[in-house]
């Protein structure tokens, strides 16, 4: 019995290492993966300043104070909307003059009370200047949420809270500074996508896991769900004729930067499904791995079924996660729908809807494909380099 032990011991010992280190046959992969990225990332980046066609016409801001509100009673047959009727009196912050303003009024104009900080812009007029109030200054509360937010992840997660911040400072450098300069200087959209996805998820999840061969077997399962996921999206939005041009915004990004509107729809799926494919195929690739040092005899075909269970629980409560997102992003639509009294039919059938219905199933399709596939290849790769004798002799 104590031999037996032992022998289990010196076998488990073994496991570590060797079932972590990434195989050659990995980086065989993922190196030319690394290297395609970064030269099609280097061939689609905007050259210069992208010039925006709506440049031209943005109003000048200022930043300022309100010192003192007057409100008066409205005239007979205006509503008493937002702020009322009545003036306002502010101090700009960089010259320290003071004037008078109207106080805003309309639906989702800012509600002013003394004290508040405010933004105004001006616009010119045949009597000269007319500044008005368009918002709240809202700098020093995002600071906070913001130093919030990392000293929590930090001090929750210690390093893996740190490399996990680090990642998330990549993800908005790469779509900030290339995916969508790329858009903007007229590339194709879904091509970008996929190649910034790439590179993210390359850097982010090396960056917050580590070197080892759970990671590489996830970062290959989740290239080729997302490699699935662009294919769905192109297929289904093509088939069901989605434009992409939804609401006001998605027609003026269409109209005044010339954006193609169908292939920004596909970019947003593609990035929009990155961050859930990664949780998914992370988690698949972790528990594979922990069940191999938990149980070292069990083989390729156990290895799999017991992860795969774990998996579809998994894929389970993440496609309500997408859908909730969906709808909790698109509740004023929703609401618009309800109200309008429209049949089930007709509401389905209604581009903005069978838009988010494309985004939920093909995100959904590429998670179900995931788990299998990334189960299946972490099984493979553990037990390959795994603690089993006839192994430990041919390695």
């Amino acid at each position: 019995m104590g031999a037996h032990h032992a022998h289990h011991g010196h076998h488990g010992r073994h496991a570590g290492p060797e079932a972590t280190r990434t195989p050659r046959l990995a980086w065989a992969l993922i190196v030319p993966i690394a290297v395609l990225t970064l030269a099609a990332m280097a061939w689609l980046w905007p050259s210069g300043d992208v010039e925006t066609a709506g440049q031209q016409s943005a109003a000048e801001q200022y930043a300022a104070t309100v010192t003192a509100v007057e409100r008066e009673q409205c005239p007979e047959g205006q509503a008493e909307e937002a702020n009322g009727c009545g003036s306002a009196l502010v101090t700009f912050e960089d010259t320290g003059e003071e004037l008078e303003v109207m106080l805003p009024r309309g639906t989702g104009a800012p509600v002013i009370a003394d004290g508040d900080e405010v933004v105004l812009i001006s616009s010119p007029t045949p009597d000269g200047e007319i500044f008005t109030i368009v918002d709240h200054q809202r700098s020093t509360g995002l600071w906070v949420l913001l130093v919030t937010f990392a000293l929590a992840l930090v001090a929750f997660g210690r390093w893996r809270g740190l490399t996990a911040l680090a990642g998330l400072v990549v993800t908005f450098a790469l779509l900030l500074l290339f995916v969508v300069p790329a858009i903007l200087a007229g590339e194709p959209p879904l091509l970008v996508a996929i190649v910034g996805s790439c590179a993210i998820m390359l850097t982010v999840l090396y960056l917050t896991h580590g070197l080892a061969l759970s990671t590489t077997v996830a970062v290959i399962g989740t290239l080729a769900s997302l490699t699935l996921t662009g294919l769905l999206s192109a297929a289904a939005v093509g088939a069901l004729h989605l434009t992409g041009v939804t609401d006001d915004l998605s027609a003026s990004v269409g109209m005044t930067q010339g954006v193609n509107t169908e292939g920004l729809l596909l970019a947003g799926i593609v990035i929009g499904s990155l961050g859930v494919l990664d949780d998914v195929t992370v988690t698949q690739s972790a528990t594979v791995t922990e069940l191999a040092h938990a149980n070292p005899t069990y083989g390729f075909a156990q290895l799999y079924r017991a992860a795969g269970r774990v998996g579809r629980s998994h894929i389970a409560s993440v496609v309500n996660t997408i859908i909730l997102a969906y709808a909790g992003s698109s509740l004023p639509l929703l609401i618009l729908i309800v109200a309008n009294n429209q049949s089930l039919g007709g509401v389905v059938s209604d581009q903005i809807i069978a838009q988010e219905i494309v985004r939920s199933v093909v995100a959904t399709l590429g998670l179900i494909a995931a788990v299998p596939l990334t189960t299946a290849l972490a099984a493979f790769t553990v037990r390959k380099g795994g603690p089993t004798p006839a192994d430990e002799v041919t390695a």
